[in-house]
């Protein structure tokens, strides 16, 4: 399965924990009319903050439930979740 095509994110709905801040961590996404369930964050990061012109980007590398690795990634200043499959995205 692809699901970025040179290393873009697609547009996606994401379900998240929200524990001491919004949107914490993601739990499952819906996404090509699929809700994919998440059974394990592999890696985390996050880019930007230092700058003005530079938000705040978070990246979580996922598994689901059926063993396929996704990379979300959410844009807190427009509060917008995109995915890319992380083999298409690594490579």
């Amino acid at each position: 399965m692809i699901f970025c095509v040179n290393n873009k994110f697609e547009p996606v709905q994401v379900e998240c924990y929200s524990g001491y801040k919004t949107n914490e961590r993601p739990v499952a996404f819906t996404f090509r009319e699929r809700r994919w369930e998440i059974t394990e964050i592999l890696d985390r990061w996050y880019e930007g903050g230092l700058k003005p012109d530079a938000p705040v980007v978070d990246y979580f590398k996922v598994k689901t439930d059926n063993g396929t690795v996704f990379l979300l990634r959410y844009t807190e200043h427009s509060d917008a979740w995109g995915v890319c499959d992380y083999e298409c995205w690594h490579n």
